[in-house]
């Protein structure tokens, strides 16, 4: 039995914290940069990112009836979001993507007791393919923010392309040289190296963390109150799914690692604490959460399983949303150095999927099929949206959105090549 220690498990906390920071912070810059937030929007985010994160894994954690898996997991932003969100809000309003959140969130807290059912229709090959999809897509949201950020006075000037390839270059060596939680924190090392090579050469400005207040709290539905619309409901729902499988692994491996059975109660509670996690989300301005893998590497790395230690991670993260410097202080990484850092998360997104395809087995032509045929379609339809503006507008549920077309694609390939797998599956679980 572990003994509790409030100042270790205070300090353990926080190294949870830095590990997860990084990696759901990004989503609200990219997302906000991608919709052309202002700064005191974007400061806004980053404030809900804490808030909400802090918010779900405290969720997920403590003991509420019939809510959370109470092992010790950490939630932060949940990546896969990102190009459907933006695409939603380029195409429709944020207002949208808030409703259709909403309305995921529903979905998942509802579909808790019955996901296991759905889960044959999810095998490797095409969580795999949704993953490569989700990454490659991401690709040129990298390359303009390491440009400088698109339709910025400096875009594509030489000092851009330079902190951009920096920033990238000092990841890559933090993951090639450092071992265990230095590791487990090489984004964060990587842009926090990026930005101090920018202050030096002059081209941060520091003036909005001078000018930011010590204490605001995070008002809800501060854009609006939100759209319900059927095309963005449907891919965020998708999503949601997608997000689910993932979480499923996290939930298996930690209850392994604390000496627990991860039984089907068990698990519909952790679903439920990510149904309502996404709906707190949603109403504070924030975006959908789910567990952090790098979270369960850092207990690996420690050997420490007590809950109270990410329960104070939570705590400290709801501190940190009441506090506007902290937000300030983010938003002084320049576009370029958060570019940097980009290219290589998304990368890793697009190789997480390739792994779970080559997971699958792509000595199997009807595995290369599906994977093929999705990825294709799926990046197909993100980066050519004008091939299908002729088309008649209740098209825009499929065409909307290259993961949703790109999913949908890989699920019902799936269903056609693998029908019998996927009762005989449906069957052992029954």
């Amino acid at each position: 039995m572990q003994k509790s220690n409030s100042v270790r498990d205070f300090s353990l906390g926080l190294q949870h914290l830095l590990a997860m920071y990084a990696g759901s912070v990004v989503v609200p810059l990219i997302i906000g940069a991608a919709l052309k937030f202002n700064p005191s929007q974007m400061a806004l985010l980053i404030a809900a990112d804490l808030l909400a994160s802090g918010v779900a894994t405290i969720l997920q954690t403590l003991k509420f009836k019939g809510i959370g898996i109470r092992l010790p997991v950490v939630l932060g932003s949940a990546f896969p979001v990102v190009s459907p969100l933006i695409a939603i809000g380029l195409q429709y309003d944020f207002q949208a993507a808030i409703g259709a959140m909403i309305v995921s969130g529903l979905f998942v807290f509802l579909n808790a007791p019955f996901f296991s059912r759905l889960s044959p229709l999810f095998p490797p090959v095409v969580i795999g393919s949704v993953l490569t999809i989700i990454g490659t897509s991401l690709a040129p949201v990298a390359l303009n923010n390491i440009a400088g950020g698109l339709g910025s006075p400096g875009y594509g000037l030489t000092h851009n392309i330079v902190l951009g390839l920096l920033t990238f270059v000092v990841v890559v060596l933090c993951n090639r040289y450092l071992k265990g939680f230095l590791q487990a924190i090489s984004i964060l090392i990587g842009l926090i190296v990026g930005t101090i090579v920018a202050a030096i050469a002059g081209y941060v400005d520091f003036s909005p963390v001078t000018n930011a207040g010590w204490f605001s709290a995070v008002a809800p539905l501060a854009f609006g109150m939100p759209k319900f619309v059927l095309m963005p409901i449907i891919t965020m729902c998708v999503i949601a799914l997608i997000v689910q499988v993932e979480s499923v692994s996290v939930f298996m491996i930690l209850s392994e690692m604390c000496g627990k059975k991860a039984t089907k109660p068990a698990l519909a509670r952790g679903f439920r604490a990510e149904g309502l996690a996404i709906i707190f989300a949603a109403l504070f301005n924030s975006f959908s959460k789910t567990t952090f893998n790098q979270n369960v590497g850092l207990i690996q790395l420690t050997k420490v399983t007590r809950v109270a230690v990410v329960v104070y991670a939570g705590i400290i993260m709801i501190i940190m949303s009441f506090l506007p410097k902290i937000a300030a202080l983010v938003l002084a990484v320049p576009a370029a150095v958060l570019g940097g850092a980009m290219l290589l998360m998304f990368g890793m997104v697009a190789m997480a999927g390739v792994k779970q395809i080559a997971k699958a087995g792509l000595e199997d032509v009807n595995n290369m099929i599906i994977a093929g045929s999705a990825i294709v379609i799926g990046i197909g339809v993100s980066v050519t949206p004008q091939a299908f503006e002729k088309l008649p507008e209740w098209c825009g549920v499929l065409t909307g959105s290259g993961v949703v077309v790109g999913s949908l694609t890989a699920i019902v390939l799936n269903v056609l090549f693998n029908y019998a797998s996927i009762r005989q599956q449906e069957h052992d679980i029954h």
